[in-house]
This record gives C-alpha cells, structure tokens and sequence, in this order.
C-alpha cells in the first residue's frame, strides 16, 4: 500500500527499533511508496512511511532491493557530496558518504547476508542506514 512520506524530524530522529519476522508487509509498504515516488526518490527507509523499524529499501539497476536491520561494517574512501531526502524539503545538504561499504543484513527470509557495495548504490545505502540511525544530512 502507499503510504504518506513523512516530514516531522523529531520522529525521523529517532534510532529505529529492530525489525521482526512481523514486520515483513512494511517491505511491500516501502516498495509501494517508493514505486510512486520514483522520479525523486532512488531509497528509502521505513521511518520516512511512519514505521520506526531497521529496513530499508533502494534501487539497485532495474530492481529493488530490501535489507531488515542493515548495518554497515566496512567503509571505504570517503568522500563530499550533496544529497537531497524526500522526508526533508527544501535541499540538498553536504553530507559525508563513502565510496565503498560492506553491509550486513537480513533477507525476507531473516537470513543474514553481507556484500559489498559501491559507488551510488553504496550512497543510497548509506543514506537509508543514517535514517535507521536517525541521523537527518
């Protein structure tokens, strides 16, 4: 179902609680949202539809993908840049990202796997991640 982006920073403030078997329909919820959302949004994060729980969606080539309870473990080269968010109007920001990360992660089988990722794909992680985290650019 599409949902409301939400726009109050003191929710999107909030560290996420870690996501659940239960909490599997909120994967179809995100990938509804950013479906009709796609012209300005490549990622996002369950918080930015009103559900303070660990997952997050992004556009990796022609399909989305979904991580339950991402956590970055391995950041590569940092670099500057300027990204936008659908939940906060009025950007871009300067924010601090990496050009390479190794994540781990559940699947919506609740396994849990790690990959590494690059380049803008690697960003979109990262901007999802630092919405779990609460953490607004």
């Amino acid at each position: 179902m599409i949902k409301d982006v939400i726009h109050d920073e003191t929710f999107l403030s909030q560290k996420a609680e870690l996501a659940t078997k239960d909490d599997l329909y909120i994967a179809d919820d995100l990938r509804d949202t950013l479906e009709a959302n796609k012209e300005k949004c490549v990622g996002m994060a369950a918080n930015m539809i009103g559900i303070n729980k660990r997952i997050i969606i992004f556009e990796e080539g022609n399909q989305y993908s979904v991580m339950f309870n991402p956590e970055i473990i391995k950041k590569q080269d940092a670099f500057e840049t300027e990204e936008a968010c659908l939940s906060l109007q009025g950007y871009p920001k300067k924010t601090k990202r990496y050009k390479t990360i190794k994540v781990r992660w559940q699947n919506e089988k609740f396994e849990w796997r790690i990959k590494t990722f690059n380049g803008f794909v690697a960003q979109i992680i990262q901007h999802e991640i630092d919405h779990c985290d609460g953490i607004l650019i």
